[in-house]
């Protein structure tokens, strides 16, 4: 029999198994012959573990798109004020030290001022279909007959 550290050192192992598909990582578990109180505290530990993990990759994926952004913008307006110093100058190539600039034009960009001023032929409709869950459950919920739904039992467990 092994001792709680062993134990323990088990799902930490799991832990770091990142490519664990849900059928797997059941198997795995259940395969751990421990008390279901340790088994479930090592469990929720791990959630909760994982749950911080969630809120800081949130967090830093959103200050990378941010900084993406800004990265972005600031790039393109370097290019502009770039392409604006060589046209003022008459430039049409400039050899600097580690770059050879060459001003040149891209496909315009069109730019749409008005939608109602667009005749009719540049304009098109898109109809989107969108499910409407809320009045669906409450249907369902009222015993109601919904084809093409059904409710689905939603169990979890919560941790504190």
């Amino acid at each position: 029999m092994m001792n709680l550290f062993e134990m323990n050192s088990k799902y930490r192992e799991l832990e770091e198994n990142e490519e664990l598909d849900a059928t797997t990582l059941k198997d795995t578990l259940d395969a751990i012959n421990d008390a279901r109180e340790v088994k479930l505290d090592n469990l929720a530990s791990w959630i909760e573990k994982n749950k911080s993990q969630i809120d800081w990759v949130t967090k830093r994926v959103k200050d990378l798109q941010a900084k993406k952004t800004a990265l972005t913008n600031l790039n393109k307006s370097l290019q502009e004020y770039m392409t604006a110093a060589l046209d003022d100058a008459g430039l049409k190539e400039l050899q600097t030290e580690n770059y050879l600039l060459k001003p040149r034009n891209y496909r315009a960009s069109t730019v749409v001022d008005s939608l109602d001023a667009l005749p009719a032929d540049f304009k098109s409709t898109k109809t989107e279909v969108i499910v409407d869950k809320t009045k669906i459950y409450k249907a369902l919920s009222a015993g109601e007959d919904v084809p093409g739904a059904h409710l689905k039992p939603n169990r979890g467990t919560t941790i504190k």
